[in-house]
């Protein structure tokens, strides 16, 4: 079920770095959304999004850690449905990165780059934080996306 999100006024890029380096030392947990509390990669991006623009665009259905496991692109799907989608070599910091970790599986990573060379994301067994993007990860990059409504 989709539900309307009001997009009250444009946005910058620099506040969705800000909002999202607030969730940093938040704890890892599967399925969670909650800053200073828990968060998984998908939580984190969930949160920011109620930050900016106080509702989330769906409700998320529960999901198991081995979601992927159908071969589905539910999260490269779900992003193009709420997301502006950019050419991986335009995006910038406050974009919306999607990692796929391994060739010809489904992606299911997702982070909020920082930097051109940084980006903040949760990953089991640590908390949220900002780490470099190194070549492992900038070859699994599956698809690049702009919050709605950013200016810059």
């Amino acid at each position: 079920m989709v539900m309307k999100t009001e997009l009250a006024q444009p946005r910058s890029a620099s506040e969705i770095v800000t909002l999202a380096r607030g969730w940093i030392g938040t704890p890892y947990h599967h399925q969670a959304s909650l800053r200073g509390v828990g968060t998984d990669c998908l939580g984190l991006v969930r949160g920011v999004w109620r930050e900016l623009y106080s509702a989330e665009p769906e409700r998320m259905s529960a999901y198991t850690r081995d979601w992927s496991a159908t071969g589905a692109e539910t999260l490269l799907a779900a992003a193009t449905r709420h997301f502006v989608e950019l050419d991986v070599a335009a995006a910038q910091a406050g974009d919306v990165l999607i990692f796929r970790y391994r060739e010809r599986l489904p992606a299911k990573h997702c982070a909020v780059l920082s930097a051109p060379d940084r980006f903040i994301h949760a990953i089991e067994g640590a908390p949220v934080c900002e780490v470099a993007m190194t070549n492992w990860w900038r070859r699994r990059v599956a698809g690049a996306f702009r919050f709605p409504g950013v200016t810059d």
